[in-house]
């Protein structure tokens, strides 16, 4: 057991997880821009560093996109940061975590957290998005003004985070690759976990003005620490100690880079369409709608004081679109049809 308090455990590895990500998507491109490495300091305590890759619309030229770089906007971003949450934030947390306690009358409460969260979108159409998160969420006592930070009694705490897949072409040999890799990585922890958080991560990432998931899912979880959780059975082999539950982070954080860059190698060389490009960005107007409209992160982060909001809308896509009544997808027989099936109705592809 690690004599290191667990917020410096996850900063340590939320750091060398990025770097290791970054390079593996640097690699897949050698003849790209590197990602811009912008770091920066929270004013009201903390601080983080975006990884961003971007290319300007206006230095694309046809429709193929030759000669461009296989990413067209991604982001792996880690942010350490602490501060207060006034009342009002800390109600709105415990409709997601029961652990938080809530006293309308008492002062803004310290909190914790420490987080990667990414997000990639290739350029080509056959290549699809992906998007992971893992982090660690500490509410503590107030303490005197003057004491260091964190030294307040730790009254709640938890990991979340998860990786799902949202590809615009459906090939289940890669939805089969991704989620043989990441079932892996959890039965390593116990068998019971994959199947819960990936139901999970169906019902989560769903966009119900469309009655669409948003992807082929992976899994999804949140408030896991050593009470019982409601997603998995009381007597399942499962992450119990806060040392269990950040292994069980580590295995799911280190298992990313193999779920999902050899899929990109597969496919970002294939050649594609106007007409595939057009619903590559149909579907990636769908991400902005469940990202803007329905995800909790994106709200929570929105209103944290002192949100930066250029990493919270990293996971953006650099171009999407939105036509009026539109008729891609509609066939069923067709490969947009194809995907717009396992959308509607999730299934287990391992």
């Amino acid at each position: 057991m690690s004599l290191k308090p667990m917020r410096q455990q996850v900063e340590e590895y939320i750091v060398g997880l990025q770097d290791t990500i970054v390079s593996a998507l640097e690699k897949l491109d050698p003849n790209a821009p590197p990602f811009k490495r912008d770091s920066w300091i929270r004013t009201q305590g903390g601080r983080g560093q975006s990884c961003v890759f971007a290319v300007p619309e206006a230095s694309e030229s046809g429709s193929a996109h030759e000669n461009l770089p296989v990413l067209e906007k991604a982001g792996v971003n880690i942010s350490i940061v602490h501060g207060k949450l006034p009342p009002a934030a800390v109600k709105a947390m415990r409709v997601d975590h029961s652990s938080v306690p809530f006293d309308p009358l008492s002062p803004a409460v310290p909190f914790f957290a420490a987080g990667l969260s990414l997000v990639i979108h290739p350029r080509n159409p056959h290549a699809p998005t992906c998007h992971a998160n893992y982090r660690y969420f500490e509410i503590t006592e107030s303490v005197q003004e003057g004491k260091e930070s964190g030294s307040g009694k730790l009254l709640a705490w938890w990991f979340g985070g998860g990786s799902d897949l949202t590809p615009s072409y459906l090939y289940e040999e890669d939805a089969v690759h991704f989620h043989k890799t990441i079932k892996e990585a959890c039965d390593t922890h116990g068998e019971a976990i994959y199947p819960a958080f990936k139901k999970w991560c169906d019902e989560y990432f769903l966009i119900p003005h469309r009655e669409e998931t948003r992807g082929i899912g992976g899994i999804f979880f949140d408030d896991l620490c050593d009470q019982t959780h409601h997603r998995l059975p009381d007597d399942a082999v499962r992450p119990r100690t806060p040392e269990d539950i950040f292994k069980f982070i580590k295995t799911a954080g280190d298992a990313f880079v193999p779920s999902y860059v050899p899929i990109v190698e597969r496919r970002m060389k294939t050649p594609s369409t106007p007409h595939e490009r057009r619903w590559q960005l149909i579907r990636r107007g769908r991400y902005v709608e469940f990202n803007l409209v329905h995800d909790r992160g994106t709200k929570f982060g929105l209103v944290t004081p002192g949100a930066r909001i250029e990493s919270i809308l990293m996971s953006l896509p650099e171009t999407a679109r939105w036509e009026y009544m539109s008729d891609m997808g509609t066939d069923e027989n067709s490969e947009e049809g194809k995907l717009m099936k396992v959308l509607k109705e999730p299934r287990a592809w391992v």
